[in-house]
């Protein structure tokens, strides 16, 4: 007896736009920023990038430079509508990075589910803060991934 099997048809693709902060809508900026108080709004117009999906930013994160080739992912934050999007999200950051010629990128995660996903992205696990001497959250785990 032969069992019949279809394919799920894609009813919607999801797309994902990485835009530079202060290239992005201000009023979509202002909605995100006023539903999300805790991202530094400085920091993220001057190096960072917000995540667009569906036309709203769900997002957002910082490259910022450490040394000439080390950067450091900060700020990295996605909505709850948008958490299934995180590893897609932070190969794109990875790709950002290569483009920048990054030799290394550290995060610092402050998640478990985070740390499981940059454990699957091949980052490495750091035994000790070595690139911020007094960075003052002790809580949470450092990695680095070699980019190049």
């Amino acid at each position: 007896m032969d069992t019949y099997w279809e394919k799920p048809k894609i009813i919607e693709v999801k797309k994902m736009e990485l835009i530079a902060a202060n290239y992005a809508s201000e009023e979509k900026l202002e909605r995100f920023l006023e539903n999300n108080k805790d991202v530094k709004r400085d920091i993220l117009l001057e190096k960072g990038y917000v995540v667009e999906l569906k036309g709203q930013i769900e997002g957002c994160f910082v490259i910022d430079t450490v040394d000439d080739d080390i950067y450091w992912l900060k700020q990295l934050y996605v909505t709850k509508n948008a958490a299934a999007s995180l590893p897609i999200l932070l190969e794109s950051i990875l790709a950002l990075a290569k483009e920048k010629q990054a030799k290394q990128l550290f995060v610092h995660s402050h998640q478990p589910m985070v740390d499981v996903l940059l454990e699957a992205l091949q980052f490495s696990p750091q035994k000790e803060n070595a690139l911020v001497s007094d960075y003052p959250d002790n809580n949470g785990s450092w990695w680095t991934y070699n980019v190049s």
